[in-house]
């Protein structure tokens, strides 16, 4: 986690370090832009930019501990966790997305957390439903983002990435189940 941090601030470093002659090249114009074409490839970008440091801190230490904790649960399903939230969080901020350019980790971050809610309760695991109690109780206010409120704030963003979340958490779980219970009656193993 502290090298994906790392690469976070080096990719702020050089948006700030670079500026653009105008504003259509800067690098958070490689964000979201809802319902463009040109927006499309902001659903691979958006994540990785921030529209400044404190944009990029306020989303270091969730980043930090929440993808700490889904990385206890193996490299592998951490990156199957990402990517469906991730290309969730962006399609759906796309589609529906206010007007301008969306960009930050937040949407990431809010589907950890989601997956990391429910993944103890889908999984019937004690010690996960315990660390989600733990994070509920430390970090369950910020669901509150996923309601539009805050101007500038993209809840949109946050709202998809949940969505992925528990989309992610559904997939976990049944691909979990299906390796339990091994092969179905009729299958041949071995």
């Amino acid at each position: 986690m502290l090298v994906c941090i790392a690469v976070l601030f080096g990719i702020e470093f050089y948006d700030v370090a670079t500026p653009a002659p105008n504003p259509a090249m800067d690098l958070d114009a490689n964000g979201i832009n809802p319902r463009t074409v040109d927006g499309l490839d902001g659903i691979l970008w958006a994540p990785l930019l921030h529209f400044g440091w404190q944009h990029l801190i306020g989303n270091s230490l969730p980043l930090f501990v929440l993808g700490w904790l889904l990385l206890a649960g193996g490299v592998r399903q951490f990156i199957g966790v990402t990517a469906v939230v991730w290309i969730v969080a962006g399609i759906g901020t796309w589609s529906i997305g206010a007007p301008g350019y969306h960009v930050g980790a937040s949407g990431v971050i809010f589907g950890w957390m989601v997956f990391l809610l429910l993944r103890g309760f889908a999984q019937r695991s004690i010690a996960q439903v315990l660390v989600a109690v733990v994070l509920f109780f430390y970090w369950g206010g910020m669901l509150w983002g996923v309601l539009p409120g805050q101007p500038g704030i993209s809840w949109e963003g946050h709202l998809f990435g949940a969505v992925g979340g528990a989309m992610a958490t559904w997939l976990v779980a049944r691909s979990t189940r299906r390796r339990v219970s091994g092969p179905g009656p009729g299958t041949l193993s071995g």
